[in-house]
Formats: structure tokens, sequence, C-alpha cells
């Protein structure tokens, strides 16, 4: 078996039936090992765990202007193929899931075109899903 590098990232939250509910039914992700604090999850293939934690909200700290949206800060998320991308976008519409940015095309006609989408899971932690037609231009300047 060939090891590929995944990352692990773990992200508080503030009421771990909430993230099991949005992690596992709304983004669909299988769940791993748990406890009654915290959840390993299987975020395409990388390990995101969510802790439960009562040291206060972990939302975004600000925001920044890209392409005439403020996206928030910090946030995580993955590039996704062009198909896993419009599953999961349909999948969150259907949920009627509320949006921080609806996906959308961005640098449409530049270097690094790509549809995005962010959202906030329910501890207010900031998710971006992006997908590029082209992914030798994820780093284009």
């Amino acid at each position: 078996m060939t090891h590929r590098p995944c990352f692990h990232l773990a992200i508080p939250v503030d009421d771990i039936d909430a993230a099991r509910k949005f992690y596992g039914e709304v983004l669909g992700l299988g769940q791993g090992r748990s406890d009654t604090l915290w959840v390993d999850w299987d975020f395409y293939g990388h390990q995101l765990v969510t802790h439960e934690t009562h040291d206060g909200s972990p939302g975004p700290a600000g925001h920044n202007r890209v392409d005439d949206h403020q996206v928030p800060v910090p946030h995580f998320g993955l590039v996704l193929d062009h198909d896993d991308f419009h599953d999961l976008a349909a999948r969150l519409k259907a949920a009627q899931f509320e949006f921080v940015i609806e996906p959308y095309v961005r640098f449409e006609g530049q270097p690094g075109e790509q549809w995005t989408m962010f959202l906030l899971d329910p501890a207010g932690n900031a998710l971006e899903f992006k997908s590029f037609a082209d992914e030798s231009q994820i780093f284009a300047t």
C-alpha cells in the first residue's frame, strides 16, 4: 500500500451533536473513531477532527476581499473535482443550507479560474470548497 500525504486538522466546535449532524449528514462525511467530545471524519481522504470545547466560539476573525467577495478568515477546505464540487453544492442547496458565499466562478477568464463556495459549520468554522476546470491552474498567478 502506498501512502500519500494527507492532512490532519483538529478544529473546535461548541456542540458535538450539531457537528455530527453537519459533517455526517449535511456534508456526508464518513465517521471514524469518536468519543463523547470528539469525532474523526474522513474529509475526502484527509483526517478532520471536531473537538467540543466551551471556551468561546471559533468563528472567523475577520474578512479579506477576494474577487468582490468578503472571504472569512481563517478558513479551511478542499479542492474537489468538478463533479464532487457540484454534487456537494447541490446537497447543500437541497438541505437549504445558508452559504456565506454562494457557489460561483471566481477569477472568470483569468489564470486560476475556479468554482468556489464558502459556508460556516454550526460552531462558526469557515469552510471553502473549490474546483478548477484545469487543476494545473491551482497555483497560477
